[in-house]
């Protein structure tokens, strides 16, 4: 597998989604639908973008990334075992009592992990305040926030992109998991953040709009925002929750349920018959 290619990094995604699901169905919770819908601009992030050492964790020149959206806790442990941060035979411990992989991340216990995260709303304010320091230290490092698209409902997002687009942070590059659902169903109905892409325009942001499934614009997009000056980029990923499990699809009920036994079986085959296409 090539990760610097969109045939490489297809069959990676496809990889992970399948880590994913087990780990959850080990632990007997998690989250699917958040997790699986964040894959692809992950792995093209990981892979192609992301300057890091895992040998060297804290390293100074590091790019830094902040997942705002902690409860996707499977797919950022099974994102860092696959580039190396540590062996994929600590996945299984998802969520066990002592292990490094708690249910929301927890950077005193897992290594390359910048902040503990998990209470929706809080990253991209740590983002915007770290990348402007990495600023005034005339630092080359990038910053990157992953959120979703139900954490826009939090007060102090908007606090954090207010200073994002003052101070003109184009070291910082968010991305907003916009899969339209979350815990309680639509997000138009819940709490409509639409039309998004208008507001954070307005906020001073350079918005990228792409479907986060589609790798090579995961890739243009993640370009784009590293060559675009003046302002902080966003990149708004249209995505699809569950993406890759026919049953789990758009479906607000996977956004925290773990699969039974005959679930399990039954996503793990279709991303099999997938993978055989790949």
């Amino acid at each position: 597998m090539d990760p610097k290619t969109v045939p490489g990094l297809r069959k990676i995604a496809n990889h992970v989604r399948r880590h994913v699901l087990e780990m959850i169905h080990a632990a007997k919770s998690g989250h699917p639908g958040g997790s699986l819908s964040a894959v692809d601009f992950t792995v093209a992030l990981y892979y192609n973008y992301l300057n890091f050492r895992v040998d060297d964790p804290c390293w100074e020149g590091r790019d830094r990334i902040y997942w705002s959206k902690g409860h996707v806790a499977p797919l950022i442990y099974t994102i860092m075992s696959e580039v190396g941060y540590f062996d994929n035979s600590v996945l299984c411990t998802l969520r066990q009592l002592g292990s490094p992989l708690q249910g929301h991340p927890s950077a005193d216990k897992c290594r390359g992990l910048e902040v503990s995260s998990g209470s929706l709303g809080q990253g991209l304010s740590v983002a915007v305040g770290t990348a402007l320091g990495l600023r005034m230290d005339e630092s080359p490092a990038r910053v990157y926030c992953i959120m979703g698209d139900g954490e826009q409902d939090e007060g102090q997002i908007w606090e954090a992109y207010m200073a994002g687009g003052h101070f003109k942070l184009d070291n910082l590059c968010a991305v907003v998991d916009y899969n339209q659902l979350q815990i309680d169903g639509r997000i138009q109905d819940v709490m409509n953040i639409d039309p998004l892409p208008a507001k954070l325009r307005a906020f001073n942001w350079h918005v990228i709009e792409i479907d986060g499934h589609d790798l090579q614009q995961c890739l243009d997009a993640y370009e784009e925002a590293r060559q675009f000056k003046g302002l902080p980029s966003v990149i708004v990923a249209h995505t699809i929750k569950g993406k890759g499990v026919s049953f789990m699809e758009d479906a607000a009920e996977w956004h925290g349920k773990c699969p039974n036994d005959q679930e399990l079986e039954t996503a793990l085959h279709e991303l099999q018959e997938e993978a055989a296409t790949l």
